[in-house]
């Protein structure tokens, strides 16, 4: 009987060491030597056995058992956080669970060019799947929001999306995408040099010149002519204000304004109304930003586009009259170069 027992006992430690010695293969082999790329999707809500399931499913452990038994004895249920992972099928499981547990989720770059408005934002976003268009514009618009990010009761961060390549994940959200975006700004803000504006007053000002600006070495010049118009107490008489009152007041996009546009009083009618507008029309770049607070030093009081993408400056009524007549009521110096035809070329 005791020969028996100790028969037993030695069968139940070979088998433990056996065991043992499975699951430390385990551990260390990978599924696949040759290799192949996996992106793992850890969702919100996800549990430690779905995710060891989601991994034998895809081939990244041999076993969902023995992964989650490993997990746990790691106390990593409560360190699996949401995001995608880049894997490979010629990892161990401990270099899977070490990926998931760093948290080092894939990231994509997403480009938000200087001159976007908060609802062209809220598209770009949307197209990528970072965002829904609906969500997004409600916290940008969200005045409680807006003073937490910036300190100041704003009714929109309309100017304050700062534009950059931003690398996100599919998971940072509407609300860490718009901080993401206004900490740049912040950042950025900081490098502009003194001015005799307020804040709010200066992003105004540099989205216009962002909006106005076709050749970028001439946001200074540009600059320089709403400076001298506000100094004199004369109306900025800019069509990109009047464009974006319209679509806030009508929900669409018209580009090609009418003289009834320019004559109907609103608070974004540069053309009816002396000073800037309430607020930001779009969201300028450090370069806009800097030439709003430094405009070159000039006298010119207007500027008439070459249909080019340049303009034309001019000191007095008469100058700006004559830049007029020769490229905008000129046929021939707008053929081939209005909206359109340029679209076509591209």
């Amino acid at each position: 009987m005791k020969k028996l027992l100790l028969a037993l006992v030695a069968l139940s430690l070979g088998l433990a060491v056996l065991s043992l010695s499975l699951f430390k293969q385990f551990l260390e082999t990978p599924p696949n030597a040759q290799g192949s790329d996996v992106i793992l999707e850890i969702a919100p809500g996800e549990s430690l056995k779905s995710v060891a399931r989601q991994l034998a499913k895809t081939g990244l452990v041999t076993s969902a058992d023995k992964f989650y038994w490993y997990a746990r004895a790691q106390k990593a249920e409560s360190k699996i956080r949401v995001g995608e992972y880049a894997m490979r099928t010629d990892m161990t499981p401990q270099e899977v669970l070490q990926i998931i547990l760093a948290g080092k989720s894939m990231e994509r770059p997403v480009t938000i060019q200087e001159g976007l408005n908060i609802f062209e934002v809220a598209d770009i976003f949307e197209s990528a799947g970072l965002a829904t268009r609906k969500d997004f514009l409600s916290l940008v618009r969200d005045p409680s929001f807006a003073h937490q990010l910036l300190g100041e009761r704003l009714s929109s961060l309309e100017g304050y999306l700062f534009p950059e390549t931003y690398k996100v994940t599919k998971y940072t959200g509407a609300r860490g995408l718009i901080k993401m975006m206004v900490d740049r700004f912040i950042a950025t803000y900081k490098e502009v040099p003194e001015h005799l504006m307020t804040r709010h007053q200066l992003v105004t000002l540099a989205s216009i010149i962002e909006k106005e600006t076709g050749a970028p070495d001439e946001r200074p010049v540009i600059s320089s002519v709403f400076h001298n118009r506000l100094t004199k107490g004369m109306r900025l008489q800019t069509d990109p204000t009047v464009i974006y009152g319209l679509f806030v007041s009508t929900g669409q996009w018209n580009k090609n304004i009418s003289k009834a546009d320019l004559l109907r009083d609103a608070p974004y009618n540069t053309y009816t109304r002396v000073g800037l507008p309430p607020g930001p029309i779009a969201n300028p770049g450090r370069l806009a930003l800097m030439a709003a607070a430094r405009p070159a030093t000039s006298e010119f009081l207007y500027f008439v586009s070459r249909n080019d993408g340049t303009h034309v400056f001019s000191k007095d009524y008469d100058a700006h009259n004559r830049a007029v007549r020769d490229f905008q009521l000129n046929r021939k110096a707008r053929e081939g170069k209005s909206w359109r035809d340029l679209q076509k070329k591209k």
